[in-house]
């Protein structure tokens, strides 16, 4: 994994490290509205980003890229993240602390890592699942190219809804 830099923001491969200044991050209320909870401890957060270090599943057949979001001036705002399947498959999520919500900085780090993710990781289709309620995100991804799919029964939450989008390398 590598650093990506735009000119708003930059994306740092997400390390242990990063769990202190993301801790209070990953604690705004605002963003569990939909689903999940805060982590339980600074700790607990440490040992997680630990875990995703190695960068892949246990078995080997899923890559897991995780990058933390650094605006210059205000540090760690948040997180994009890829789990990359075999067969040019990936599905992803992003999360931002409120604060920085409706500045189109979501959009630029999402951006940023669907570029990556064709240019380095060879993946050609996307997908994400997200709350059905969740208007913010669903019109976040309908502007990067995202539609809404039918998935079979049990495969997502009744609650949930899933969107895919076709990506082609740079």
């Amino acid at each position: 994994m590598r650093t990506l830099e735009t000119a708003a923001l930059t994306l740092e491969p997400q390390v242990a490290a990063h769990a202190l200044e993301m801790f209070p991050v990953l604690c705004d209320p605002a963003i569990y509205e939909y689903e999940n909870q805060p982590p339980a401890s600074l700790e607990w957060l440490r040992k997680r980003y630990e875990h995703l270090e190695s960068r892949q599943s246990a078995d080997g057949t899923q890559q897991w890229l995780n990058w933390v979001i650094r605006l210059p001036g205000s540090g760690l705002i948040g997180y994009v993240q890829a789990t990359v399947q075999g067969g040019g498959r990936a599905s992803i999520a992003y999360e931002l602390a409120s604060a920085f919500w409706g500045k189109g900085l979501a959009r630029v780090a999402v951006e940023a890592m669907i570029a990556e993710l064709g240019s380095r990781y060879d993946v050609n289709e996307l997908s994400a699942v997200l709350k059905r309620d969740n208007q913010r995100s669903r019109r976040l991804l309908e502007r990067l190219g995202f539609a809404l799919v039918a998935v079979e029964a049990n495969a997502i939450e009744p609650d949930e809804i899933m969107m895919q989008r076709p990506l082609r390398a740079p």
